[in-house]
């Protein structure tokens, strides 16, 4: 319990910042925020470890699809990556690792779930409200990402079906897929994984898909013991290949964000893929998209299409009219008796906060706040939202390069935006509103000539307005340059009961 004196009142508080989540990006921020001289720090886990996206992910064959060397904490390089594309469990040591490392452990609260939170003008504090009851901080950070909440359709019949169901970010290890006929919902980034993984096993297997992914070369392979040792003993050298990495990705931006016709040579590239792994002309055309590349997100494997033409695996590409007690009945009147149905259909990226309440001044309610679609300043904060700060928000993500280069350059921003507040004895930090509708305003107008917006529809997009709400129009390079550097002028920094301007 921290004692906090301010002209008001004496305030009581659990700990000066609340962290929500320890995946990369609670990690990060609590880690940053140490050396910054924060030490009053809570992170909040409403599961039994870390891990984040990285600890619920578990389906077989869920990996990473950027480089592991780049997919890291720069100040945490890992010479032991097994390969050059990690698995799911190798990136959750990593994070368990890093945790311990950097003494994390004791600041986290297990098994607590946060249930909503509301700001305490009186105070100038978060109130934090979670099943193991109710928590003060000065300021409250989200570092729960984007793609925590699974999307499960509403399918007419679901809930008679006399089978197994799951979500493949619910993965059901106890129920033993081998002999049984599955059907699997979703061609996205986690059924490209999984279903190569389980097709040999299963006795059939209906791949049920809407829209054809556009698909490029994997080309995964094991890290020899040499090389591990070079990158132990050199660390240098990977260094160095860690921003080879980065700036290769970084070229496939221009395409995305500059001008879609720069696309033109990686679907050359996916088309070659295509035709070289699947010969059969009609099976080729159902999996060839028909929409630009990009609009929706790129996908990497060379075991999706070999596990398509299994003799035991069918593409259906017929809609689904419903599901029976016996199976799921598709479109063209067929019956497709299963024993188990997978979901691959996604999660809530648009709608992080799920059922979550976030009350900022005067009782504004986050999800009201953004009912035409999110927004924020640098995906960080929000205007009405004083103290509050989101690691990865809105218009944070990306299509071509690593997550963890972002978050640290928002984390940057974050401490920075802690550190100004501290040096002025302030206990108030809240973006203008000015500054947040200017900056959201260019940005939508660069996403008008992204290649997001030409036609299809896709998790990148809001359901409600339309708007793209969770991808950054340009080179990560371009973000970290904007968000990683706190600039005063933009914020209203105040002490409580001085006017906030």
């Amino acid at each position: 319990m921290v004692k906090l004196l301010t002209e008001e009142s004496s305030v009581q508080l659990d700990a000066e910042v609340i962290i929500v989540g320890t995946g990369f990006a609670g990690q990060c921020m609590a880690i940053k925020l140490r050396e910054a001289g924060f030490d009053s720090v809570l992170l909040l886990e409403r599961a039994a470890t870390v891990g984040g996206t990285w600890r619920d992910n578990h389906y077989p064959g869920a990996a990473c699809d950027i480089p592991s060397h780049l997919y890291s904490f720069s100040f945490e390089l890992n010479p032991d990556w097994s390969r050059t594309y990690p698995g799911q469990g190798e990136i959750h040591a990593y994070l368990r690792r890093t945790a311990k490392k950097y003494g994390l452990e004791e600041r986290i609260r297990f098994n607590t779930l946060v249930e909503g939170a509301a700001f305490d003008a009186g105070t100038q504090t978060w109130l934090t409200d979670t099943n193991k009851g109710s928590l003060r901080s000065r300021y409250l950070i989200l570092g729960t990402g984007g793609l925590s909440e699974p999307v499960v359709p509403t399918l007419p019949g679901i809930e008679d079906f006399h089978g197994e169901r799951f979500h493949s970010a619910r993965w059901n290890h106890a129920f033993d897929l081998r002999g049984k006929r599955v059907a699997v919902i979703g061609t996205g980034a986690s059924a490209i994984q999984f279903v190569p993984e389980i097709a040999a096993s299963v006795a059939s297997l209906s791949v049920f898909q809407r829209t054809p992914p556009w698909i490029v070369p994997r080309g995964d392979r094991p890290f020899t013991d040499l090389r591990k040792s070079v990158n132990r003993w050199l660390p240098g050298v990977m260094r160095l290949n860690r921003w080879r990495i980065h700036w290769l990705n970084e070229l496939s931006a221009l395409g995305t964000v500059i001008n879609p016709k720069y696309m033109e040579w990686g679907t050359k590239v996916a088309l070659r893929h295509l035709r070289t792994q699947v010969p059969d002309p009609i099976l080729r055309s159902r999996l060839t998209p028909d929409y630009v590349m990009g609009c929706k997100r790129i996908l990497i494997s060379d075991t999706w299409y070999p596990a398509l033409q299994r003799p035991n695996t069918e593409l259906v590409t017929a809609g689904i009219e419903c599901v029976t007690p016996e199976g799921v009945l598709s479109s063209d009147g067929r019956m497709h008796r299963v024993d188990a149905i997978i979901f691959g259909t996604g999660f809530q990226a648009t709608e992080a906060l799920g059922k979550l309440s976030l009350r900022g001044r005067m009782g504004l309610e986050l999800n009201d706040a953004w009912r035409d679609g999110a927004e924020a300043y640098v995906g960080a904060s929000v205007s009405g939202f004083p103290n509050l700060f989101l690691i990865t928000g809105p218009n944070t993500g990306l299509g071509h390069n690593s997550m963890v280069f972002i978050i640290e350059a928002n984390v940057a921003h974050i401490v920075g935006a802690l550190k100004q507040a501290r040096r002025q004895g302030a206990t108030v930090v809240e973006v203008k509103r000015e500054v947040q509708a200017q900056y959201n305003q260019a940005l939508q107008q660069r996403l008008g000539r992204s290649v997001w917006v030409t036609g299809c529809k896709s998790w990148y997009q809001d359901k409600r307005s339309g708007k793209v709400t969770t991808l950054w129009p340009g080179f990560s390079t371009q973000y970290w340059a904007r968000a990683r550097h706190f600039k005063p002028d933009d914020y209203l920094v105040f002490a409580t009961g001085s006017p906030a301007g």
